[in-house]
């Protein structure tokens, strides 16, 4: 068990939300979790610089959402929160799928322009296995860019069908034909999480986080891959504003991590993984 007094922590995985992005109804089943009977007129970025606070997050993720009914959480909007605090948040883009040469042009904007460090495409959100064909030129244009693609793994929490976040064989397709590409499953791929832990352990650019699950309820296939071999593979993220980082981080000295293997978990893998300074 690690006995280390507050070491960083980097989120891999946060969203500030809007007011229409939390009042979409396929996110019913998200808001009745929370229990979020209503949704604010206003969300200021304060809302979730205290929740980062609160856990002492040293700096956050923070992702657009583009889907087949346009943007929920935009570029420019991630951007002018990444551009009001530097310090903290670091800005991950999404691009639409359906006009491949657009999406290569905006990949290239989000990177060189907005300074974001990766691309996120959520599968479930386009109803598209992460081996089509439409995902094919956002995976070159990373790598071109050397930036990591993030995406969900597992089930989904909304409204939408899950079988889109089955690691084998969809992901493992794509690490087969990208083998230059860096990959991050969020959510722990539950229930298939050996299937994750699997692909992560085959191939050298395949990582996963923690995003949406409180450490406590992390499967223990997980918790003993993060102890051991997978000490270097594994990433801390919340999900917010679904789970708080606080409260994803009950249970932390439970996991029976060494100093070595918290440190890698909480910050040091997402430092080398997101190349941040």
């Amino acid at each position: 068990m690690s006995t280390s007094a507050s070491p960083p922590i980097i989120d891999a995985w946060i969203q500030h939300p809007t007011p229409a992005f939390l009042n979409d109804p396929m996110l019913a089943s998200l808001r009745r979790w929370i229990r979020m009977d209503s949704v604010p007129a206003q969300i200021p970025a304060e809302l979730t610089l205290a929740a980062l606070d609160a856990a002492k997050v040293e700096r956050a993720l923070i992702s657009a959402w583009v889907g087949p009914q346009g943007a929920l959480l935009s570029n420019d909007q991630v951007a002018a929160l990444t551009r009001a605090h530097p310090d903290r948040l670091i800005g991950v883009g999404s691009v639409d799928l359906r006009h491949p040469m657009a999406a290569i042009r905006e990949v290239r904007r989000c990177v060189e322009e907005l300074g974001f460090v990766a691309i996120r495409a959520l599968p479930w959100l386009w109803e598209l296995p992460p081996d089509h064909r439409l995902f094919y030129p956002l995976y070159t244009a990373c790598v071109e860019l050397d930036v990591p693609f993030c995406t969900q793994v597992g089930h989904t929490g909304p409204l939408r069908g899950s079988d889109y976040g089955r690691p084998i064989p969809y992901l493992d397709n794509v690490a087969l034909d990208f083998p230059e590409l860096t990959i991050i499953g969020g959510h722990v791929g539950y229930p298939w999480t050996d299937e994750i832990i699997a692909m992560a352990t085959k191939y050298e650019r395949v990582f996963i986080d923690t995003s949406a699950y409180k450490l406590s309820r992390l499967p223990p296939s997980l918790v003993d891959y993060m102890r051991r071999h997978g000490r270097r593979k594994v990433l801390f993220g919340s999900n917010w504003p679904m789970i708080s980082p606080k409260d994803c981080l009950e249970g932390l000295h439970a996991l029976g991590l060494d100093d070595e293997a918290q440190r890698l978990f909480l910050a040091e893998n997402a430092r080398r993984v997101f190349k941040l300074d």
